[in-house]
């Protein structure tokens, strides 16, 4: 009688497959471990290698006018060391005289938010004074916190430094490095690989230098604005306002928001109405007319995709996430349509000149 054939045919996968699909799976979670771990150095040497692409422009800019690429690179060194020494003992002291001032000034500014109308409005509704007296002595005051920030000035100057030399190191030999991993690739892979590689270049770089000249303007308009209204402590908070400017969108509302508190505590209720203003009209003219020239011309990434990837990147790194959301957005557009340009078949990879 004839043996009849089991039900299911012989198992298609070896041994070696299971060892291979175990091998990546290890793999993989090890390299989320380590970054996991190393989340500060992660951030240290992806802002650096931002920066060095950002001064890599420059260096190109000076070799299309005759220099050679060595020159430049001394140029643009030189020139940003100078920027900072200038920067620093025009900046520097200043902002340290009047941040000791406003630390100083603390106690006086969180007793006048007490007696505040606004406050006691607040206070009759939501019993906000309990909820502070509840939240301990860190809630008493804002001295505290602020001594606790002061205590990580070193911590920040030595992040600051390796920021740096990370930026220079990687602008003196991170091209050679790329085209050193390029030119161990198979010519297809290769040239895919560096078109995805320049299309990033272009768009980080640009961006990049549109974020910075949005952080100037913003720094240098809304210090001027608090020397026109007298308002103390001006330095710092010109350049907090800048710096908010590093996270898109919700950056600057939140420091408008701060600084016109300030304003209110300070030299009264009509002076921050002005102040209030200002922020409005100048939230309007760097949302409608700067940002959009940056994030569309340059990374051509959606404001609402911009938006997503601020919060969710705010919510896995902090501040350091939302500011890295925007070229991290532009960079994984461009390699998503690089892959499905891939698959659709060589003719569109090159449809529209190869432009992200």
């Amino acid at each position: 009688m004839r043996s009849r054939d089991p039900p299911f045919g012989p198992s298609q996968v070896s041994l070696r497959t299971v060892f291979t699909v175990c091998l990546g799976v290890v793999l993989v979670a090890a390299v989320v471990l380590v970054l996991a771990r190393t989340m500060v150095a992660l951030l240290l040497t992806v802002g650096g290698a931002m920066a060095a692409v950002a001064l890599d422009h420059l260096v190109l800019a000076l070799t299309r006018r005759g220099l050679s690429r060595s020159l430049a690179l001394v140029a643009v060194i030189a020139g940003l060391g100078f920027l900072l020494l200038g920067l620093g003992l025009l900046l520097v002291p200043p902002i340290v005289s009047q941040a000791k001032a406003l630390v100083g000034e603390a106690p006086a500014l969180w007793r006048k938010i007490l007696q505040s109308p606004t406050f006691a409005a607040l206070d009759a509704r939501l019993d906000l004074e309990e909820q502070l007296r509840a939240a301990g002595p860190a809630a008493a005051g804002v001295v505290t916190p602020i001594v606790s920030a002061l205590g990580g000035i070193a911590t920040a100057v030595g992040g600051l430094l390796a920021f740096l030399f990370l930026a220079v190191f990687m602008l003196l030999f991170g091209r050679d490095l790329v085209a050193a991993f390029l030119a161990e690739l198979r010519p297809p892979l290769r040239e895919r690989y560096q078109r995805v590689a320049a299309k990033v270049y272009r768009s980080v770089g640009g961006y990049l230098g549109g974020l910075f000249a949005i952080c100037g303007i913003n720094a240098v308009a809304t210090t001027l604005f608090l020397v026109v209204m007298r308002m103390p402590f001006f330095l710092p908070l010109g350049v907090l306002s800048g710096t908010t400017s590093l996270v898109p969108y919700a950056g600057p509302l939140l420091g408008g928001a701060t600084i016109t508190f300030l304003v209110l505590v300070t030299v009264g209720p009509w002076k921050a109405l002005a102040a209030g203003i200002y922020f409005v009209l100048y939230g309007q003219l760097e949302g409608n007319l700067l940002a959009p020239l940056v994030y569309r011309r340059t990374v051509h990434v959606n404001p609402l995709v911009t938006l997503l990837a601020v919060l969710f990147l705010a919510e896995m790194m902090g501040v350091a996430g939302a500011i890295l959301a925007v070229p991290a957005a532009a960079a994984a557009q461009i390699v998503i349509r690089e892959l499905l340009s891939t698959r659709r078949g060589p003719a569109a990879g090159t449809e529209g000149g190869g432009e992200p």
